[in-house]
């Protein structure tokens, strides 16, 4: 799943990974010693952690002005945390992850630390969060008062030992397949091609990397820069897959925490990490597609696009199938269409521009669909950039949990579904089918709950967010004890810390200048509908 999203991706969180129960014969020794080999394992990376924080500690961070091309202007200062690339052997080979900061607004007594960002995935970077007080960002302003904000690329991602499956050009390259198959051969072909992704990651990024890319590591990388930055406790904000980062610190950290605000929850659930999770991401779409609809129907006096959902549905039908049949432009067929259309039931701040772009290619306007839906072949970097999100995105849920193997698994729950929520379903299955052949060995994930010295977690969540289903908050709610939940009530946005709602602003900024929450969950309006 995810906040931020390259092109081709659906998944907001990232989301993926059927646990395949084992079944234990009574009086089987190898049960007892699997499990015995799995603490040590934990045992080792927990001290292998520690090793690398204390290191962190002494060493700091040598902050300095950004580099020119990161995009990052004064006075963001950029510099490096080096982490072990295996914690269980923390003296072994190290990487470099890039962090930014920007300090505190306000006075040296108001200041209360490090507030620490991911915005999801995986494959997302953080760098950008300091932007928020150069751009003055309304919503944060009271927040930036009293914390140095922080981001970083995780492992893998952009400036931080970047990972790689495929060619970036080839990545993008447009028109790909119709992501819904008219037969078995389509099918064939798609899986051919999910497999050979998987054999891109693995020659591209080389299997001592790829078995690393986890998200107990990133957590772990996480603990670093906290001991980096010098401070004792981590203040953390996390978005999307974010959430599940955060919920695995604060399983294998929660004496480390100080205050977490996690937005729009993954389902930690080991059962829903990650292949579960994406076929709950497919109903959800779904509903919030159809919430998009609607409210292109209620206001056809701007885009003209018909005056109930049913009409706006089959113009949709329509453009799809001309796609189909002769891509636009020769180049927008009904895969870029999925990738440039998913972005409404995302965000509602796509709405207004992509119901523009549709009532335009209706009206017999085609280029702003083929500008706004084609890749950029011009654009090398921006390419690389998508291509190593997909790439980390893929491998960190790959290797994080184990995923059905069996073919006839994914067909038959991806048949299911696509009947009556054919929006994404079959573009979100070929996305992380590299997952069924992936080349190196898969985790068992996180057992995500309450431990020693655990804060008080503030929990956000729309009710009718498409890439992180609203479950997913109430299964963190369950697990993180005393934590407090707020709910935005009949809305959907992904993300819901950034926007605008006072009574989700408010109790942001209380409980992270203050650490106080409401004394029980609260439920919030929705925050105001788009206007064209």
């Amino acid at each position: 799943m995810r906040g931020i999203r390259p092109t081709r991706r659906v998944s907001a969180l990232g989301s993926a990974g059927a646990l395949v129960t084992a079944t234990l014969i009574a009086g089987a020794v190898s049960a007892p010693s699997a499990t015995a080999d799995a603490r040590h394992g934990q045992d080792r990376e927990a001290r292998g952690a520690a090793i690398a924080a204390a290191r962190a500690a002494k060493d700091g961070i040598d902050w300095q002005d950004c580099p020119a091309d990161w995009g990052l202007e004064k006075p963001i200062q950029c510099g490096w945390v080096t982490v072990p690339l295996d914690y269980a052997h923390p003296n072994g080979k190290q990487i470099r992850l890039a962090v930014d900061r920007i300090g505190n607004t306000g006075t040296k007594q108001e200041r209360q630390g490090a507030l620490v960002y991911n915005p999801g995935g995986p494959g997302g970077s953080g760098l950008r969060f300091p932007r928020r007080v150069t751009t003055k960002n309304p919503v944060w302003a009271n927040v930036a008062k009293a914390y140095d904000f922080v981001g970083f690329d995780p492992r893998g991602v952009g400036h931080s030992a970047p990972i790689s499956c495929e060619d970036p050009q080839e990545f993008v390259k447009a028109p790909k397949a119709d992501p819904v198959p008219d037969s078995e051969a389509d099918k064939l072909a798609q899986r051919k091609l999910a497999q050979e992704y998987a054999e891109g990651c693995l020659e591209r990024t080389g299997r001592a990397m790829l078995q690393q890319m986890t998200t107990p590591n990133t957590a772990r990388d996480l603990d670093v820069i906290r001991a980096a930055l010098g401070e004792k406790k981590l203040n953390y904000l996390g978005v999307s897959y974010g959430t599940y980062l955060g919920a695995v610190y604060g399983t294998l950290f929660p004496g480390h925490l100080r205050r977490m605000i996690v937005d729009s929850v993954v389902n930690p659930s080991r059962e829903k990490i990650w292949y579960e999770a994406n076929l709950d991401q497919d109903v959800a779409f779904e509903g919030r597609w159809k919430d998009w609809e609607d409210w292109v129907a209620a206001n056809d006096s701007s885009f003209h696009l018909g005056t109930t959902r049913a009409a706006v549905q089959e113009k949709w039908l329509k453009l799809r199938a001309t796609a189909k049949k002769s891509p636009i432009g020769g180049v927008v067929g009904p895969a870029e269409l999925i990738s440039f259309f998913q972005s409404a039931p995302y965000y509602d701040s796509s709405w207004v521009p992509v119901a523009t772009v549709f009532s335009k290619y209706v009206a017999g306007d085609t280029k702003a669909l083929v500008d706004a839906a084609a890749p950029d072949l011009t654009d090398t970097a921006g390419n690389i950039a998508s291509e190593n999100g997909n790439a980390v995105y893929t491998a960190v849920e790959c290797t994080d949990a184990k995923w059905p193997k069996s073919w006839r698994k994914w067909d038959r729950d991806n048949t299911r579904l696509n009947k009556d929520y054919p929006f994404m379903t079959w573009a979100n299955a070929w996305m992380n089918l590299p997952c069924a052949t992936w080349p190196v060995k898969q985790q068992n994930p996180v057992d995500v709950g309450t431990g020693k010295g655990l804060p008080t977690v503030l929990i956000v969540q729309s009710t009718r967010d498409a890439a992180t289903p609203f479950d997913g908050a109430v299964e963190l709610h369950k697990r993180f004890k005393g934590s407090r939940l707020i709910i935005e009530k009949d809305a959907g946005s992904h993300g819901v810390t950034g926007l605008v709602n006072p009574c989700i602003n408010n109790r942001v900024d209380t409980y992270l200048l203050t650490g106080r929450t409401d004394g029980a969950d609260v439920t919030c309006a929705p925050h105001a509908t788009p206007k064209p």
